[in-house]
């Protein structure tokens, strides 16, 4: 159940960056409202570390294969876009598709078995939902 709350309260957190971070972009660029984000989510990990674990800062850097450390430059563009799609389509849409976008690729990463993941098979079910999520998008642009 805890697993349940975080996820949706990450959802909550996502659109209500997203809506910020494009309030943020309005007033200086995309790049420098990025730049920003980043920043500032790298002093709440930083502080969050000093009060918590303290672990090694270098013990990141054993992590194999070396690939998996591009998360933080993907962060950067992760941002970027989030904020793009919400000024161009409005908070709701964009985290509809974002949303939408996120489960189909999360599923072929299960499926594929990529980045280590473990392969997980084809459920017909889980293809039906995510039909039925595409169709509700549809239905939510449905002008």
């Amino acid at each position: 159940m805890a697993g349940w709350i975080i996820a949706l309260l990450s959802g909550a957190l996502m659109s209500v960056q997203g809506v910020f971070n494009t309030q943020v972009t309005k007033a200086s660029s995309i790049w420098i409202a990025s730049a920003f984000v980043q920043f500032t989510a790298l002093l709440v990990c930083l502080a969050a570390w000093g009060c918590t674990d303290r672990s090694s800062l270098l013990s990141v850097f054993q992590v194999k294969p070396k690939y998996m450390l591009l998360g933080g430059a993907i962060g950067a563009f992760i941002t970027y876009t989030v904020i793009r799609s919400m000024d161009m389509l409005g908070p709701a849409k964009a985290a509809m598709l974002i949303v939408i976008a996120q489960l189909i690729v999360a599923y072929l990463i299960e499926l594929t078995g990529v980045f280590g993941v473990e392969r997980e098979p084809l459920v017909m079910r889980k293809v039906i939902g995510m039909a039925v999520a595409i169709a509700g998008v549809v239905l939510f642009k449905w002008d």
